[in-house]
């Protein structure tokens, strides 16, 4: 029997150091990769955009055989104008990709959630991300943290907010900042602090309409639409009556592309939450997009797609459904948002333990709704 050859330390050692330098090969190269077919699905649907456009700009056409005829989706991204704001516009050249970035309005008062917030988006490895910061205190926290920051010019009408304002308020500020990111050509992906991501969102987008939003619905009907019968007794024969419903967009978690009917849809909303007090955000920024035209109103003609929901989950869906179903528990959800629990900094902490640190008894105390 032949002798058998041993490694020696230093050889054991060697090897244990190629393969971490290996590793760390590997995952910039799957970065570079996923990269690469992000920009390749842009590309293909530009194109396809293009086409559709330049077919619907030609002459009058004959509607072809049924099944066939479909109809231009995507209305066309504006000229930017670098004008608009020059430093903003050199923040965003050195932060997005691809014409794409993620922002978050904050001030000093939410610097734990905000940092939970940016702590997923650099594990995740999201580099296009922005925090748009209401406050000198919240630019030195970011930049301590080496975190991305923008501290906008002075604005009475937004500085005054920003300092006196409620919860409601403050979070109607990010309609009038978003209008200058949307003027320099950008797409942006508006995020709450209240959000972890667990995955990177632009590889899990369509692109295909003015804004792409998450949902507060929490299964097929209240999140993609259904049809709610109305039973009005006294009516006989015609008691019963059709109605359409769908639970609103979050408004606090959504994909705005740089269109007319997009920047239309800001000026709208914040005309009617800075003319009249007492407004919810969320609840105008979707009558605004959902309200028809009828007599003595122009309704907004935006395109709008609903986000997956189980892959842009808020938090309804995983406290009440998902953590109580051994199979959608495996999902691997892109963000969890906690907007439907008061207690969000030890909800949000606990997402990051079960589907980070892999800690699986994580959300189990947690009630479905809260104390309130």
């Amino acid at each position: 029997v032949s002798s058998i050859n041993c490694a020696t330390p230093e050889q054991i050692s060697s090897l244990g150091s190629e393969v971490i330098s290996l590793s760390k090969k590997n995952e910039e190269l799957e970065r570079q990769i996923r990269e690469l077919n992000l920009t390749l699905q842009i590309a293909e649907k530009a194109m396809e955009l293009a086409e559709e456009r330049f077919l619907a700009s030609g002459k009058q056409q004959k509607a072809g055989n049924v099944g066939t005829v479909k109809s231009v989706r995507t209305n066309p991204t504006i000229v930017a104008d670098p004008a608009v704001n020059p430093r903003l516009q050199k923040v965003l050249e050195e932060v997005a990709v691809n014409k794409e970035i993620i922002v978050a309005v904050a001030n000093i008062n939410v610097k734990d959630m905000l940092e939970v917030w940016f702590g997923s988006i650099k594990h995740v490895g999201i580099p296009n991300y922005l925090v748009v910061a209401l406050d000198d205190a919240t630019v030195s926290f970011c930049k301590r943290k080496g975190v991305p920051v923008y501290r906008r010019n002075p604005d009475e009408g937004v500085d005054s907010v920003a300092k006196n304002g409620d919860n409601h308020a403050i979070s109607g500020l990010k309609f009038r900042i978003l209008r200058e990111f949307l003027q320099l050509g950008y797409s942006v992906l508006l995020s709450d602090v209240d959000i972890v991501y667990l995955q990177n969102p632009f590889d899990h987008l369509y692109r295909d309409c003015d804004v792409e939003s998450m949902t507060d619905g929490h299964d097929n009907s209240t999140a993609y639409g259904y049809n709610d019968v109305s039973d009005e007794p006294t009516m006989g024969w015609a008691r019963y009556a059709h109605t359409m419903r769908i639970w609103v967009y979050n408004s606090g978690f959504f994909y705005i592309r740089p269109t007319i009917p997009s920047i239309e849809l800001l000026d709208r909303v914040a005309h009617r939450l800075a003319t009249k007090k007492g407004l919810w955000d969320q609840a105008v920024f979707n009558e605004e997009l959902c309200f028809p035209s009828h007599p003595g109103y122009d309704g907004l003609h935006a395109s709008r797609r609903t986000m997956d929901f189980y892959k842009f989950m808020n938090s309804k869906v995983l406290f009440k459904s998902v953590r109580k179903d051994p199979n959608l528990a495996k999902l691997k959800p892109v963000i969890v948002h906690i907007n439907y629990h008061p207690d969000k900094l030890p909800r949000m902490k606990a997402v990051v333990e079960y589907y980070v640190d892999g800690k699986q008894d994580a959300l189990r105390n947690f009630p479905d709704g809260s104390d309130w």
